[in-house]
């Protein structure tokens, strides 16, 4: 599968869920859960500001999943986010059960433009979806958003770019 219009409207919104955290002192991940039908169950955006670096939207997004929808729906939903999903968030994903993955830029990435811009790598290994969770179906990115969510995380290490 490729993306589709549907596609980008829903990731539009999960990168205007990340400005709103880079905006709130968080980094900046928006995601949003999308059922068969195209209707929106649920977003949220990252929350990690207060030290609890697992509040990330996508497992918010499993967890609420978990909780708020019967287990035979969950395989026809997509979960849109900003980015990639971690190693944490696919686990997450997959153990609840959740279709579809729609990223607007991919881990490779980000990790790409932290590297460049000489931050710290993370403590965890930047696996991608595939080599967490080997049966989600994963498409991304989507090149029309990538100069946007670079500069979001320019914005969050204080690198000046030309989209800042």
């Amino acid at each position: 599968m490729s993306l589709e219009d549907s596609d980008l409207t829903h990731l539009r919104r999960c990168v205007e869920l990340a400005r709103e955290a880079l905006d709130a002192g968080d980094e900046p991940f928006g995601s949003v859960l999308v059922d068969a039908h195209g209707t929106v169950l649920h977003e949220d955006r990252n929350r990690t500001k207060d030290g609890d670096q697992t509040r990330h939207p996508e497992f918010e997004l499993a967890r609420w999943a978990a909780s708020h929808t019967d287990p035979a729906d969950r395989a026809g939903c997509t979960v849109y986010t900003s980015g990639e999903h971690c190693a944490m968030c696919s686990a997450a994903h997959a153990w609840v059960g959740l279709g579809r993955i729609a990223y607007a830029v991919s881990t490779e990435q980000l990790i790409g433009w932290l590297r460049d811009w000489g931050v710290a790598p993370a403590p965890v290994l930047p696996l991608s979806v595939q080599q967490v969770a080997p049966g989600i179906v994963v498409d991304g990115p989507a090149p029309e958003l990538e100069d946007e969510v670079r500069s979001l995380h320019a914005r969050l290490h204080g690198i000046r770019s030309e989209a800042n």
